[in-house]
């Protein structure tokens, strides 16, 4: 499966499966332990959190190269040098929580597909025309389920909308019948009370619903 996405190939994977599953594990072993458990489970959209600690790019080329059948990118990217390491990891997809106009034409230099984040009616509107094609609406959970949609009305068109930030498995059919176009899950990926950590119960049946939805 290759890791490399245009923006249109990214969303017609993202309505294929609307997920993303962000990892933000600091050390290897834990990192591939929770990958393990993630594929299993049928995910098949991975984030990794951006790290300027060294060593960040190799743990990502060695990700892409156990997990082939994993479409792989970069969470929590906001600076130039954060798609400098994506790119030196051969990350196709990264994205950020904010919305940065040098961010967004360095991306497209780059070959990258970045997802920025926006919040306001402007954020949209000018990410759609700086020519993003996907948006990282952040944080959807303080803005609520019916956010999204009441933005249709006086903006018109809008781009694809990968919902974030502190959403739970058990509400994503809600916010996907609500209008967004896809979801990112971190912190309520795992269990992490659990030792070890394993994946949150309602993820299960969340990627079977997901499954089953698009057939």
């Amino acid at each position: 499966m290759p890791n490399t996405f245009s923006p249109l190939e990214l969303i017609a994977s993202l309505r294929r499966q609307p997920l993303v599953a962000v990892l933000r594990c600091s050390e290897s072993r834990e990192a591939l332990a929770s990958i393990d458990q993630l594929q299993s489970l049928g995910v098949h959209h991975l984030e990794l959190a951006w790290s300027e600690a060294p060593g960040w790019i190799d743990h990502c080329l060695r990700i892409r190269e156990l997990y082939p059948n994993l479409h792989v990118g970069a969470a929590s990217v906001c600076g130039g040098r954060a798609l400098e390491d994506c790119a030196a990891a051969g990350l196709g997809f990264a994205m950020s929580p904010i919305l940065e106009t040098e961010l967004v034409r360095q991306a497209e230099r780059l070959g990258i597909t970045l997802v920025p984040g926006v919040l306001t009616p402007t954020e949209v509107d000018r990410a759609r025309r700086l020519g993003c094609r996907l948006v990282k609406l952040f944080p959807a959970a303080t803005l609520g389920i019916t956010y999204w949609r009441q933005l249709q009305g006086p903006l018109g068109a809008l781009p694809f909308c990968i919902a974030a930030g502190g959403l739970h498995p058990s509400a994503v059919p809600d916010w996907l019948e609500a209008g967004v176009d896809a979801v990112a899950l971190g912190g309520a990926l795992f269990d992490r009370t659990a030792r070890p950590a394993r994946p949150n119960p309602a993820l299960r049946g969340l990627v079977q619903w997901l499954e089953a939805r698009h057939r």
